[in-house]
């Protein structure tokens, strides 16, 4: 008997979170190795590989079936998962709000995602759903968008009656013969009796009983395999993440785990030695696969028609409101070159049927000015002269002259970005205007991938082999939480022995592990908006935040698809900008706005050029401080060559070096070739950003407008490498045969190369220039307000608290201590000494107290103090026990006249007592009777002041050590800045920051900080490697070296690390 082709119908890859053990694009490439006619991707609940198995599948030509396992089961049998104790529970039963069905998905509510964790889940019992057309598609993205919203978030389940009722277009593989009757009529000839082989004695009666199901109802048995992994050696790995999705170990699984490797892709000729009984069976499968013949490029997606008035269309509401907007910008009726300009932007935008996208922007945009929230937009629609006029952008893009092609082009086959910065603490607001505006099914957030990372791959699978752990603590903790891959030498020094065969396979798990994904968490901001209900082109399930839904596709997904994707995104900077606003407002008298900040100030650019900027948004990194003293800005567009230039596309291209040599005269400026003026003029002659890139290409070798951009996304596509290398001959052999030098030619492309790491178009440099200005403005000239609102818009930026209050407090603002009379939740500015209003103290506020929440925040917000006595705030606010120790171990009743530890014995019974209308014992005893204790040193309140609030107003952590180190004549880092280039040097300091780009060649930066400030220290590959150990996780550094100043700059260069302890101990 000749060979049997075969489709394999049941496959699930990764995307069945945490059971399969294969990436999409592996099982696709497996297939077409082993010559499989058709693969069918059908993971638990969900179609978020879909797009990544069809595009791995496309240029293999490998038929890829869409499908789902779902799972079909009452979505009420889940309420158990995290009930309340029996007796809290009310007598009527209500269903919750993740799972109130109304009759149709339009009125279903995400709720809160429902409830999570505790009690044992019960086991669906699964279908196999193919799509077999368009039509089917639809259906089954509804159906798994039911049977999602209406469980808890990681759950899902479809009734029966569900399926049946959407059948059009789906073909489905049934394994339990009991569901056969209920399914046989609505799927009539649609529907087949999955016979799985595993070689496993117990599926021997199960298939007994499937086979005289389907016999008595006419039901054709197709043959399969449950495919879990595209390779039998990804069976340990396999039995891995069912323990981890379990909770299990491998030691307590039991029958949880495969009982053999019969879960791969298998070749022609293993299955058919598998069902060499019953080759029709196994024949049928292409039966199946030829019946399926949606594809994703099938989908037609159409953005939301906005409303426009009366009369008029999307193009020529779109017109009125840019010419009306360009006539507010310019002052009248805007300059010929600007009209043209929109002309030319407004023809394209309706030739390509883009009307409605820059309306819902500006809508959006409208209801942020409306409801006073500060929003910026940024990206390549800077570019656009219709977004400048409509104000979602804030750059003319035509006083700059950027290039619109970088936004959009005819030949670009993908649709516009345009991403809004939004203050990030009213972000949720704006959220919710877009899902009241479109409604639940026509608008629901992108979703984000969390992937494991080398520490938490170690983590989960050290659990599941049953590792002691603090073994697998002190190997995790050691690896980078963002690098890529298991640091060997860190492993060692963890005292773990790769010789040692248990450990050598934890390591090896775990490095497979790296980069599956682990779940699906919600984008930062990206929304997906549908003229259709989105439900039919892909499924949406709760988030993990009440309020809010996702789709299953991340945003690389929706690009790979062209659907339109519109970015609404937090930014800290913009909240810190308003908090800083309002106070210059309330506290100086001053009304000011981000367009009215005194532009080109020369005090704002000195401060600049100092690389004084800790808190600057974009300039505050130790790299953007080294290099402000060299580029010295001195107008806005000095600040966007500053915001880019130490990105890995102009630093890999060796653009950085020639441009400061130009830009200071030490070399001349000269053009490659006469036609690059207008491209490079403005950069001296050197590349530094996407859009000269695109330009030079378009005049050195002959690239189209469309070409032009398609090397821009090629730049910038995921895993760029081999589309980049596609474009060199082109780029270069063009370039040399117009006369420039070859050497200029290969520095642009390997600057190419570099943005395919990361790099800035020059309109989002300009958008991020503009908040960088303003924000360095506010720290010029008001310290105090742009200290506080920092504060109060944490967590952001490279820098923690601490920092930020020390450096303050060396800027000459005066900090005064967490104080429950007199601060707010909030940070907040007093008249400082002598009652001067014009050099305000900042009083920090209740929310950097550990321990107090939204709960102890709506309490104290509803009776401020001051109080009269600890009585009467323990009376008011009501507050725990846990929370009045808080308070008190923060030095926050110190307002009281009790000293830290007295204030501590006295809330103690308080809160008990706190609703009795009795006085409180403690309240009422005399002075004489309360225990005396020992008032805290000064090194003592700054420890309680860590451990409890992050930062101190009262010293330094490293202030005590300040004598032993001057003994043993080391410098701080004031007098180390002073010293001469090549001086050697020691310096003792805080480790507040590591970094170890990828651009730097095994270079790590470390800062250091104490009493005087920080120092810049350079760790060269080889210093590390000796002391890897002891920079990774040392909180306090000793470095020994030279000092490196040149520019007004100043580094350390390590030549050896040490312990500082024992040198002072």
């Amino acid at each position: 008997m000749g060979q049997i082709e075969y489709a394999a119908l049941w496959v699930k890859s990764n995307f069945s979170f945490l059971e399969g053990a294969s990436h999409p694009e592996e099982l696709a490439q497996q297939a077409k190795t082993l010559g499989l006619r058709a693969l069918a991707l059908t993971d638990r609940d969900s179609v978020s590989g879909s797009v990544r198995g069809h595009v791995s599948a496309l240029p293999l030509a490998l038929p890829l079936i869409h499908g789902a396992q779902l799972g079909i089961g009452e979505p009420d049998e889940l309420l158990g998962l995290a009930e309340l104790d029996p007796a809290a529970r009310p007598t009527k039963r209500r269903k919750p709000a993740w799972n109130q069905r109304a009759g149709s998905l339009g009125e279903l509510s995400p709720g809160t995602g429902g409830p999570r964790g505790g009690g044992a889940l019960p086991t669906a019992r699964p279908v196999v759903v193919l799509a077999a057309n368009r039509v089917g598609w639809g259906n089954l993205c509804r159906l798994i968008s039911r049977g999602r919203l209406a469980c808890p978030k990681g759950h899902s389940r479809v009734r029966l009656r569900e399926l049946a009722a959407a059948n059009e277009g789906l073909i489905v593989l049934v394994s339990d013969p009991d569901m056969l009757p209920a399914l046989r009529g609505p799927f009539a000839g649609r529907i087949y009796a999955l016979l799985a082989r595993h070689r496993v004695a117990s599926e021997l009666p199960a298939e007994a009983r499937l086979r005289a199901s389907a016999g008595r109802l006419g039901v054709p048995v197709v043959a399969a395999t449950e495919v879990l992994y595209h390779d039998a050696a990804r069976r340990p790995l396999q039995d891995i993440v069912t323990c981890i999705r379990h909770g299990l170990t491998l030691a307590t699984a039991g029958t949880q785990i495969r009982g053999n490797a019969e879960h791969g892709l298998k070749s022609l000729a293993m299955m058919q030695a598998l069902y060499h009984d019953d080759p029709e069976a196994l024949g049928r499968t292409l039966e199946v696969a030829e019946r399926c013949s949606f594809s994703l490029t099938e989908l037609r997606y159409r953005y939301p028609a906005e409303s426009v008035p009366e009369g008029s269309s999307e193009r020529d509401w779109l017109r009125q409101l840019t010419l009306e907007g360009a006539r507010g910008r310019y002052d009248g009726e805007p300059p010929l070159h600007v009209r043209r300009q929109l002309e030319r932007e407004l023809a394209l935008i309706a030739e390509l049927d883009y009307g409605g996208y820059f309306l819902t922007m500006y809508d959006i945009v409208e209801f942020c000015r409306r409801s006073g929230i500060l929003c910026q937009g940024r990206g390549s629609a800077a570019n656009s002269a219709v977004c400048y006029c409509l104000g979602i952008t804030a750059i003319d893009p035509l006083r700059m002259d950027l290039l619109f092609e970088r936004f959009i082009s005819r030949e670009r086959a993908e649709p516009p970005d345009i991403d809004l910065d939004i203050e990030h603490e009213r972000r949720e607001e704006v959220i919710q205007y877009v899902y009241a505006r479109y409604g639940r099914r026509r608008a629901a957030m992108v979703a984000m991938l969390t992937r494991y990372r080398p520490r938490s791959a170690l983590r989960d699978v050290g659990k599941a082999l049953g590792l002691p752990q603090p073994t697998i603590d002190r190997v995790a903790k050691l690896q980078s939480l963002y690098g890529s891959g298991i640091d060997p030498a860190m492993v060692t020094a963890a005292g773990v022995d790769e010789a040692v065969p248990a450990q050598r396979h934890w390591l090896k798990l775990a490095a497979e592990l790296e980069n599956f994904p682990r779940h699906l968490a919600t984008h930062p901001g990206g929304f997906l908006l549908g003229h259709e209900p989105i439900d039919g082109l892909v499924p949406i399930e709760p988030a993990a935040m009440a309020g809010r839904t996702i789709i299953q596709w991340d945003k690389h997904d929706v690009e790979d698809l062209g659907l339109f994707k519109v970015d609404l995104l937090g930014l800290g900077a913009l909240s810190h900008i308003r908090g800083c606003l309002d106070m210059l407002r309330e506290h100086h008298g001053r009304s000011l706005t981000m367009a009215t900040v005194p532009a080109e100030d020369p005090a704002t650019y000195a401060m600049l050029s100092r690389g004084d900027t800790l808190g600057v948004f974009q300039v505050e990194s130790r790299a953007q401080m080294a290099m402000l003293p060299r580029l010295r800005p001195r107008t806005f567009y000095d600040l966007v060559i500053q915001v880019a230039i130490v990105r890995p596309g102009p630093i890999q291209g060796d653009m950085v070096h020639p441009y400061l040599r130009r830009r200071n005269r030490e070399e001349p400026v000269v053009m490659p070739h006469p036609s690059f003026e207008r491209v490079l003029g403005k950069t001296l002659g050197v590349p530094l950003f996407q859009e000269q890139v695109m330009r030079l290409a378009m005049l050195a070798a002959d690239y189209t407008p469309g070409e032009a951009d398609q090397l821009r996304r090629d730049m910038s596509a995921w895993g760029a490498e081999n589309r980049i290398e596609a474009h060199h001959n082109r780029i270069v052999e063009r370039m040399a045969a117009r006369g420039i030098e070859r050497e200029f030619a290969e520095r642009v492309f390997a600057q190419i190369r570099g943005f395919g790491e990361y790099g800035f178009p020059e309109s989002h440099a300009a958008s991020f220039a503009l908040i960088a200005y303003v924000t360095a403005w506010l720290r010029c000239h008001y310290p105090a307000a742009f200290t506080a609102s920092l504060l109060n818009a944490q967590p952001m930026g490279f820098y923690h608290p601490s920092t930020i209050v020390a450096e303050a407090q060396r800027r000459g603002v005066e900090l005064r201590a967490i104080d429950v009379q007199r601060s707010a939740w909030d940070c907040t500015l007093e008249p400082g000494k002598e009652g001067r209003a014009d050099r305000p103290a900042l009083r920090m506020g209740l929310r950097y107290i550990k321990g107090l929440g939204a709960a102890e925040r709506a309490a104290l917000e509803a009776e401020p103090g001051p109080y009269a006595s600890l009585e009467a705030l323990v009376r008011r606010t009501r507050l725990s026990r846990t929370a009045l120790h808080a308070l008190a171990e923060a030095g926050a009743l110190d307002g009281f006249g009790l000293d830290r530890r007295a204030a501590i014995w006295a809330v103690r019974g308080m809160a008990v007592l706190k609703d009795s209308p009795l006085a409180l014992p403690e309240a009422m005893s005399p002075a004489g009777q309360q225990p005396l204790f020992v008032p805290l040193s000064g090194e003592e309140a700054v420890a309680w002041d860590y451990r409890r609030t992050q930062h101190s107003v009262h010293g330094h952590p490293l202030a005590s050590w300040r004598p032993a180190l001057q003994a043993i004549g080391l410098q701080d880092t004031a007098a180390l800045r002073r010293l001469r280039d090549g001086t050697p040097a020691e310096a003792v300091g805080a480790v507040t920051c590591r970094q170890r780009p990828q651009t730097a060649h095994g270079v790590t930066f470390v800062t250091l900080e104490d009493v005087a400030g920080m120092l810049n220290v350079i760790v060269w590959a080889n210093v590390r490697e000796r002391h890897e150990l002891l920079m990774r996780t040392a909180p306090v550094l000793g470095v020994s070296g030279k000092i490196q100043s040149a520019h007004g700059v100043v580094h350390l260069v390590a030549e050896s690390l040490w312990d500082p302890h024992a040198a002072i101990a």
